[in-house]
């Protein structure tokens, strides 16, 4: 369970962050549940594929997996690290305002990074229906304060906190190569 709470905490620090982009446009409280409940949906169903992904894997290249899955999780936090998002800010902020084949674009868009969670998950055997509902309660919650807090809060501090899940993201990383190796 602590290892489940290692990994889906990165994961409500990037969904702050791009809530907190959305909410610097000024939802209306409406929109700001469409939104939550997108992300939270998204962001719950994505691991499951990646899940299965990751299973499916796993027993493709057997003993190798765990590294394998430590792997996707250092390069997803690396990548979250370094990754400059102010023009998919902006694309996922006019999405969010749209209807149809514009709200799943969003919702994929904005959960991707659970799919590599959900890959890792698999690869490593963790409890999927756990991961599931640990990742829909932080996306709920982490969306609903990025949404109501983005307006007052300044781009640099949205930015750490993605770089800060990134750097998480790569903690735990090694956290797994050491008890790995150990």
């Amino acid at each position: 369970m602590f290892k489940l709470i290692l990994f889906v905490l990165p994961l409500g620090l990037d969904t702050f962050a791009v809530a907190a982009a959305l909410g610097m446009r000024g939802l209306p409280p409406r929109q700001r549940l469409r939104v939550s409940v997108l992300m939270s949906s998204f962001e719950m169903a994505m691991p499951v594929v990646g899940l299965l992904l990751g299973h499916a894997l796993g027993h493709f290249v057997g003993s190798a997996a765990d590294y394998v899955a430590i792997g996707v999780l250092a390069l997803l936090g690396l990548w979250m690290l370094i990754h400059e998002e102010g023009d998919e800010r902006e694309r996922i902020a006019q999405l969010a305002g749209g209807q149809g084949l514009a709200l799943l674009a969003l919702g994929i868009s904005i959960s991707l990074d659970e799919l590599a969670i959900g890959f890792t998950i698999g690869l490593l055997h963790l409890s999927l229906w756990v991961a599931v509902v640990l990742i829909g309660a932080q996306a709920l919650l982490f969306a609903q304060v990025g949404l109501r807090l983005g307006a007052h809060l300044n781009e640099t501090l949205r930015e750490r906190a993605e770089q800060l899940a990134g750097l998480a993201l790569l903690g735990l990383a090694l956290l797994l190569i050491v008890e790995k190796l150990g």
